[in-house]
């Protein structure tokens, strides 16, 4: 996409692995053990069956303190690394989970532990701490036995991550590009008549045509099953002047996600009265709560500071105000007021973080709901938006 510059990749790898082995010094790591494919990413800059090692753990990166990584990918695809800077070395991946390796997981178990634990003795002399962001119990109980102590790596990875780079900020502007691309298509297309899935698809095309993944959910939904939220896509036909709601969630160009959300209005129809109370109630919490992120907000403040929904909306709302982004959803996500007490985190705002500001406006028993979300830079100045597809003017 000559319009969306692509990031430096060397540079994106070797900034990234960086920041991942300076967490792991700062908490007392010899290593971490990355199964996570966003983390694996992170860490190395390779990407290999994203979504199917999701839910299979078939690869995993070894990252030291200090040093080289070493990634063990699935049998065969070795050759994928090549010229990936950030990788030291490929060994074939041990698998041990059960749809592989039956009745043979303990076995298998003890085979990885045996690897793992002499690249920490390697790498980390006395030190025996090692941080895992995703562990079965017999690799966990196998680590133990070899004198391994292991601690959290999503924690590692969260802190690492939440921070980002020049070149992951050149990353993150081709994500949101590419998936505007497929939101303008998804806009020139729709008409009454056309299925909830058949909009939806055209965001998948675009997506994919311009080296974008996968998208993680499939909220998009019309009419009377925009409300209550959390709805995924359907085979229900779109009607004239129906509220039409979505959320990206995309996983776009070079592995960074878009998560933007926008609302409709299907036909040539004025909006009702109720459909711009809707949309002007989630547009202004958006807006203002936008303006509360800058360099040294605590998270705990803006939640206190956030603008609220009228209280016919409030039961309905989305937990989260606001939540990072970067390869994927990401650390940290600030609740919204009254859920604070329950799930509220502590932490400060800081230059080089990318979030999405949201809202969801609908009332319980209400026939529709409205949908926004903007992906927002924080910088020394403050919030700057990267979302630049246009709002619905005529409807505030």
């Amino acid at each position: 996409m000559t319009w969306a510059p692509a990031p430096d990749e060397a540079k994106l790898d070797l900034e990234r692995l960086a920041r991942l082995q300076r967490e792991l010094k700062a908490r007392d790591y010899a290593a971490g053990i990355f199964y996570d494919p966003t983390n694996i990413r992170y860490a190395t800059g390779t990407s290999n069956m994203q979504v199917y090692s999701l839910h299979n753990p078939c690869r995993y990166a070894f990252v030291p303190a200090e040093g080289g990584v070493v990634l063990f990918d699935f049998a065969g695809c070795e050759h994928l690394s090549v010229g990936k800077v950030a990788v030291a070395e490929v060994r074939p991946a041990t698998t041990w989970y059960h749809f592989i390796v039956g009745d043979r997981v303990q076995e298998k178990a003890e085979e990885w532990a045996d690897a793992i634990a002499e690249l920490v003795r390697a790498c980390g002399g006395g030190d025996r701490r090692v941080a895992v962001d995703r562990l079965d119990p017999p690799g966990l109980w196998a680590l133990e036995q070899r004198g391994i102590r292991v601690g959290d790596g999503q924690e590692v990875a969260n802190h690492a991550r939440k921070i980002k780079t020049a070149e992951e900020l050149v990353a993150v502007r081709a994500a949101v590009a590419t998936c505007e691309l497929g939101m303008r298509r998804m806009r020139e297309v729709m008409r009454p008549g056309m299925t909830e899935q058949a909009l939806w698809s055209h965001l998948h095309q675009a997506n994919i045509e311009h080296g974008g993944e996968w998208i993680e959910t499939r909220l998009l939904t019309s009419g009377p099953r925009t409300n209550p939220w959390y709805q995924e896509c359907s085979d229900r036909p779109i009607e004239v002047g129906d509220v039409v709601s979505f959320d990206t969630d995309l996983i776009g160009a070079h592995g960074y996600s878009a998560d933007i959300s926008r609302t409709w209005i299907a036909g040539d129809g004025r909006a009702s009265d109720e459909q711009r109370r809707l949309y002007a109630a989630a547009y202004e919490q958006v807006a203002r709560n936008i303006e509360l992120f800058r360099p040294g907000s605590s998270f705990a403040s803006i939640a206190e500071r956030g603008w609220q929904l009228p209280e016919r909306y409030r039961e309905q709302t989305n937990s989260a105000l606001a939540h990072g982004i970067g390869l994927c959803n990401e650390y940290p996500l600030i609740v919204n007021a009254h859920l604070w007490d329950g799930g509220g985190i502590q932490g400060c705002v800081e230059p080089g973080m990318v979030l999405c500001v949201e809202s969801y406006a609908g009332e319980r028993g209400g026939r529709e709901g409205v949908k926004l979300e903007q992906q927002i830079l924080v910088t020394e100045e403050g919030p700057e938006i990267l979302s630049t597809f246009p709002l619905e003017d005529e409807l505030l």
